[in-house]
């Protein structure tokens, strides 16, 4: 029986407790950082005050029209996120229920996950342009790779014998995906889903510092050349800020979907 204490091992805790705890690691994280920032245990001009990054960030949002940034940032990474995930839902599906496909297609998946990215950007300039859609494929690298991997190992957890049983009630292999293993694997799957568009955001950055005019990583870049750090650090607030609100909101529905968990 699982003890319902917080300290204990695989305790469990109600979702007021869960929030009267992330609400106050938050406001010590931010007392720690005025403290270090305060007394110049790291320089302000490295480490700016809270406020001034906030400040900053309003700065920009009412001067600047950095919510256009935003929005267009926000557009790229769901684009590539999304092709990813049509993609590779069929294709990891493919590989743990076909044995073929996934001896033909497993050792290419494994040699490209171990690219390093950023390594990649001058071939995706070269074979894209400086448009919209080399920033989409810098960050569809850095995701799809990962996330076929992991709906293949989703398909690989469905227990043999669901399988069997579809077979014995004269379900076709189609049948078999669609109504059984796709069911089984659905909660894993979207969990699976939400880790690698975090991943897909760390990527911006690094999609947007080339040829770029425009976008979140476009002014975080912008603003280092000229050592503007509370800027540099709104704007990194901003991506943690859109993070977690996309998570929560995809944990909210994981709760709603799958309450038999």
């Amino acid at each position: 029986m699982t003890r319902p204490s917080l300290f204990a091992y695989r305790g469990q805790s109600s979702g007021r407790s869960d929030l009267v705890l992330g609400i106050c690691a938050f406001i010590g994280f931010i007392g720690i950082w005025t403290l270090i920032s305060h007394f110049e245990v790291v320089p302000q001009r490295f480490l700016p005050l809270p406020w001034k990054v906030l400040s900053a960030l309003y700065y920009m949002l009412v001067e600047r029209n950095f919510s256009e940034d935003i929005w267009i940032s926000v557009a790229r990474v769901w684009s590539a996120f999304l092709l990813s995930v049509v993609m590779a839902i069929p294709i990891g599906m493919w590989m743990s229920n076909y044995r073929i496909v996934g001896t033909l297609i497993e050792p290419i998946v494994d040699f490209i996950r171990y690219l390093p990215v950023p390594a990649l950007v001058p071939l995706l300039i070269i074979w894209f342009g400086i448009g919209e859609a080399s920033k989409i494929a810098v960050l569809w690298m850095g995701t799809f790779f990962q996330l076929v991997l992991l709906i293949a190992d989703d398909t690989k957890r469905v227990p043999r014998e669901f399988i069997e049983i579809g077979y014995t009630l004269g379900a076709k292999p189609r049948q078999i995906t669609q109504d059984i293993v796709l069911r089984a694997m659905a909660p894993s799957m979207v969990d699976n889903l939400r880790i690698t568009l975090g991943w897909c955001w760390t990527w911006i950055i690094v999609a947007e510092i080339v040829a770029a005019n425009s976008g979140i990583g476009h002014v975080i870049w912008a603003a280092r050349r000229f050592v503007k750090t509370p800027e540099v650090m709104a704007g990194i607030l901003t991506v943690g800020i859109i993070g977690l609100a996309t998570d929560q909101a995809i944990r909210l529905l994981h709760r709603r979907y799958f309450r038999y968990l």
